[in-house]
């Protein structure tokens, strides 16, 4: 009877784990290094910024190399900036439009320009293809306000 209950509960955990979080159900198929996570360096979590003039975007990344995309090296990625937009699908092609940078030559670092207004931003990782790793590797979204 226990081992029929544990089971149950075991199930329905989770299943509230992938409907908590449907983003991270699914992933690429290139795996990440254990304990691998992003992070934005520079500007910090509610930084007030010029707006309309050129601002310096650092990207942080541990354990965890960077290479230029195309290129399939074990324990690398390159960087994606996601700017005023969640995270993409975790199994599909980051798409590449002006709310998904894409820095496929290895740049760790980026400027740019925020019109006035709250913004958002947040790096992830993707492969040789520009697909997440498995498990995802991504920095707490950041949010910046342009004046």
């Amino acid at each position: 009877m226990y081992k029929i209950i544990a089971l149950a509960a075991l199930v329905a955990l989770a299943t509230l784990a992938s409907l908590a979080s449907p983003n991270l159900a699914t992933a690429g198929t290139t795996p990440s290094p254990a304990g691998a996570h992003a992070y934005i360096g520079y500007p910090n979590d509610g930084q007030v910024v010029q707006a309309n003039k050129p601002i310096r975007v650092w990207f942080g990344l541990r354990y965890m190399g960077v290479a230029p995309k195309g290129v399939k090296y074990p324990n690398t990625g390159h960087h994606h900036l996601l700017i005023d937009t969640d995270l993409p699908p975790m199994d599909q092609e980051i798409p590449s439009d002006r709310n998904h940078l894409h820095f496929g030559a290895g740049e760790t670092e980026t400027m740019i320009q925020l019109p006035p207004g709250k913004h958002t931003l947040q790096l992830l990782m993707g492969d040789d293809k520009h697909i997440p790793h498995n498990p995802p590797v991504y920095s707490k979204k950041i949010t910046v306000i342009a004046r």
